[in-house]
């Protein structure tokens, strides 16, 4: 891995696996109702704290994006491989994640499939992907944006938990004590 990706708009570079993303998601968030849409990107019970870490993250996401989209592939690499597989593990997962959410009931917290073993799958499987576009361009400063992106959203999250257990109470105040945040223990 270099510390930054080779630089240069080309067919074989990472925007082949961005755009594969966007495709998928794009695809999967139609099949879901503007109220489930609604639901996913409500920020109106978020603090102003909140908000402005998640915008932080964001900014370091979007470069980490910028990046990823004009660096060349390290095809034939270990690092390219395995982040292919992670990329695609990422990929399938954010889309049962999606998918598991949108099929729901709005009115409460979401315990089930992919909820039952953590209490944000959808950020779990981005990371994972993300992760996997970083070996695949092979780049340590996109692996240093994407953990502060990540800082960023663990600190997002517990503004958002704050929120849904106003929303929801007791029930989701009963969800946080049976599943962990991220995954397992975690």
């Amino acid at each position: 891995m270099d510390l930054i990706p080779e630089m240069k708009f080309g067919l074989l570079n990472g925007w082949i696996y961005f755009v594969c993303y966007l495709i998928f998601f794009m695809i999967v968030m139609s099949t879901c109702s503007k109220d489930v849409r609604k639901r996913l990107y409500d920020r109106s019970l978020w603090d102003k704290k909140t908000k402005i870490i998640t915008a932080i993250g964001k900014l370091f996401s979007f470069a980490n994006i910028i990046m990823i989209f004009l660096a060349t592939l390290q095809i034939g690499t270990v690092e390219f491989m395995i982040g292919t597989v992670l990329y695609l593990s990422g990929l399938t997962g954010l889309v049962i994640a999606v998918l598991n959410y949108r099929n729901a009931p709005l009115n409460k917290p979401i315990t089930r499939r992919l909820f039952k073993v953590s209490r944000n799958p959808q950020l779990i499987m981005l990371y994972l992907m993300f992760i996997g576009m970083v070996l695949v361009i092979g780049s340590w400063i996109n692996l240093i944006f994407l953990c502060i992106a990540m800082i960023c959203t663990h600190f997002s999250i517990l503004g958002e938990e704050k929120a849904l257990t106003e929303q929801y109470g007791e029930s989701y105040l009963e969800y946080k004590k049976q599943v962990p945040r991220y995954f397992l223990f975690f």
